[in-house]
């Protein structure tokens, strides 16, 4: 197993435990509508007991949302990396590659989703900024792989599809309710198939 699959089945660590039950209350009932009592009772320690670990709410959620940016950016540079070490990868496997660890994202990290589109002005201007300079980064991470695979396909246009893919994925906090919807698997393979269609009617100039 990887080191980077051996971090995913992990046990989360308390300060995990603690930004994943604050980033669930934000996005339930909105940044002000959860007190740090609510969050520490979530995880099973006093309020106060939070301050250990963060020194507030403010934190919490700036952590979250730069998190978040972080980590996209890094599966993605890891990715395109992966493909270039094995030498005999190609533009459309890794195009698929950077779809799937988004779908993940997308599907399994919800709140976060519903976080940046309510909450990203509450950050500090330096977070904010942060926040916006890491997903700028991401953007270009993608743009590179799609215009490898469509070369034809100008840099602005690829990069307004990129934009309009990533729109696309982080629709699911709108998606019908769980009982309403195919599961898991079945919406991953239908956003992924979505997406690619995304990409390859940007790049057929009929």
């Amino acid at each position: 197993m990887s080191t980077h699959a051996a971090a995913r089945v992990a046990a989360p660590t308390r300060r995990e435990q603690i930004l994943r039950e604050a980033a669930r209350l934000f996005a339930e009932r909105g940044f002000h509508g959860v007190g740090v009592d609510e969050i520490g009772a979530a995880v099973g320690i006093s309020g106060p007991g939070l301050y250990r670990h963060f020194p507030g709410k403010d934190a919490m959620l700036a952590e979250l949302l730069v998190g978040i940016s972080e980590r996209l950016l890094e599966g993605g540079r890891l990715r395109v990396a992966e493909d270039a070490d094995r030498g005999d990868g190609s533009p459309e496997a890794l195009l698929d590659a950077l779809i799937e660890g988004h779908i993940d994202f997308a599907l399994d990290d919800r709140p976060l989703i519903t976080l940046h589109d309510r909450e990203l002005d509450r950050l500090r201007d330096t977070d904010r900024k942060r926040v916006r300079r890491l997903q700028r980064e991401y953007v270009e991470v993608w743009v590179g792989v799609v215009r490898a695979l469509y070369p034809a396909l100008p840099e602005n246009q690829a990069r307004v599809t990129v934009h309009a893919v990533f729109g696309l994925l982080n629709s699911t906090p709108h998606l019908a309710p769980p009982d309403a919807r195919p599961n898991r698997e079945a919406t991953a393979v239908l956003l992924h198939r979505l997406a690619r269609g995304a990409f390859a009617a940007a790049a057929d100039p009929s």
